[in-house]
C-alpha cells in the first residue's frame, strides 16, 4: 500500500471505532518497522496474525519495532506450530493483544478438531482474559471438517457453547 492508502485505511479504522487492524504478520523486518510507523502516527493497534510457523519470537520483534505493533494470536496454530500453551505469552504479553482467535487444534502441526477435542487450552484462555478483564477480543474461527450428520451452523452453535460452558 502507498502511505497515503495506508494513512487511509487507519483513519477510517479509527473513525468507524475500531480497536486494531489486524494484518498478516510478515517476516520482513522493513515491513514491520514501516506499518508500524503508521500505527503509532495514528496511535491504533496492529494485531499482527500468526500461523503455526509463528513463534513468540516474531511477535517480540515486531513488539520491539512499534509501540503499537500488537499480536492477533491464533490460539490453534500457536498451539500446533509451537507444541506449547500460548497461555505464558498471553500473560506476558496481554496489552499488546489484540484479539485471538479460538480454534482446537493438535500440538505438532495437527489438525483443526472440533472445540474440546484438540490440545488448544480454549476455555483457560477465555478465562484468563475475562478474569483479568483484558481488552482482548475472542473470534470463533471456524476450520475444522464438518463431521459426519451434522453441518455448519449445528457445528457453529456447538462452538459457541462450548465458550459459554468454559466462562460459566
Amino acid at each position: 500500500m502507498t502511505d497515503d492508502e495506508l494513512d487511509y485505511a487507519f483513519g477510517l479504522a479509527k473513525a468507524l471505532g475500531g480497536r486494531a487492524i489486524s494484518a498478516e504478520i510478515s517476516n520482513q523486518d522493513e515491513e514491520l518497522k514501516r506499518l508500524g510507523r503508521f500505527a503509532d502516527k495514528h496511535q491504533f493497534m496492529v494485531g499482527y496474525h500468526g500461523h503455526a510457523t509463528t513463534t513468540p519470537e516474531h511477535w517480540e520483534t515486531a513488539f520491539s519495532f512499534a509501540k503499537y505493533n500488537g499480536a492477533n494470536v491464533d490460539l490453534g496454530h500457536f498451539v500446533a506450530g509451537n507444541n506449547v500453551s500460548p497461555v505464558p505469552f498471553i500473560q506476558q504479553h496481554h496489552d499488546r493483544i489484540t484479539h485471538v482467535h479460538l480454534k482446537d487444534r493438535k500440538m505438532h502441526n495437527g489438525p483443526n478438531t472440533p472445540f474440546g477435542e484438540g490440545d488448544t487450552p480454549i476455555g483457560e484462555v477465555l478465562r484468563l482474559i475475562r478474569d483479568n478483564k483484558w481488552n482482548i477480543q475472542g473470534t470463533i474461527e471456524f476450520e475444522y471438517k464438518i463431521p459426519a450428520g451434522s453441518d455448519r451452523m449445528s457445528e457453529i452453535a456447538r462452538t459457541i457453547e462450548y465458550c459459554r460452558k468454559a466462562l460459566a
